[in-house]
């Protein structure tokens, strides 16, 4: 596999954040609710779909969450590069599986908690609802997921849709980080952070080129009624 302990296995995983949906917005009182893009967010999809390819010119496979709004700012991707989507309910955002990694009903999702995942990672996320994830279910589901494309695109340009928390737990993924993590994540609508796992001998297999890259959306406006939370929720739903 190895020449001379040269570099010969490369996967580049591109993760992606969907555009502003609904639950992003401030005045969003509707609680957990597997909403689609606001117009704003559908602007962010489109002018992600014209950037990106001219950027990443081939990608072997388009993978995203089966919520809603991941699904509506995947499409245009997926159009633009001429190839499917394979959803993957690992994709999905935290909370909205059950332990067992299947998806709650769209129609049907749990509320959050009072606590952040975080502060407590092995109670469940949405404790009014039995069955719910920890944040430990959630990081095995999503290092599954990763562990995964290892296998399968060895030498390959993959990129996953999907929502702010899976990014960040698989920042956790790739730098194996603890249960008691000590650094939030955030990224912003349609913001691409790029992976490389290497397999490299000697040295780590994991490389960060960028997070959350945005210049994609110069030039989108904003308006009084699609300004985001800054509270963190919004940075990671």
């Amino acid at each position: 596999m190895f020449e001379a302990f040269g570099i010969i296995e490369r996967m580049n995983l591109y993760m992606i954040r969907h555009g502003q949906s609904y639950v992003n917005l401030k005045e969003w009182d509707k609680g957990n609710v597997d909403e689609g893009l606001t117009e704003l967010g559908q602007l962010q999809a489109a002018a992600l779909a014209a950037w990106l390819p001219e950027h990443v010119p081939v990608i072997h496979a388009l993978y995203g969450s089966t919520m809603k709004r991941a699904r509506e700012t995947a499409e245009p991707l997926a159009e633009a590069y001429g190839i499917p989507i394979q959803y993957d309910d690992r994709l999905r955002e935290l909370g909205n599986n059950r332990f067992d990694h299947t998806p709650w009903p769209s129609d049907n999702l749990p509320e959050y908690g009072e606590y952040w995942a975080s502060e407590r990672p092995f109670a469940s996320i949405t404790p009014a609802s039995e069955g719910g994830e920890t944040l430990m279910h959630f990081r095995v589901r999503l290092g599954s997921f990763v562990e995964e494309l290892i296998e399968r695109h060895r030498g390959e340009t993959v990129v996953a849709v999907c929502h702010g928390g899976v990014i960040e737990l698989t920042f956790d993924h790739v730098f194996n980080i603890g249960p008691w993590r000590r650094c939030e994540v955030w990224s912003k609508n349609t913001g691409i952070a790029r992976f490389e796992h290497v397999e490299h001998p000697t040295r780590e297999t994991w490389r960060l080129h960028y997070h959350n890259r945005v210049e994609h959306l110069q030039g989108i406006p904003k308006t009084e009624t699609n300004v985001p939370v800054e509270d963190g929720r919004d940075a990671r739903e």
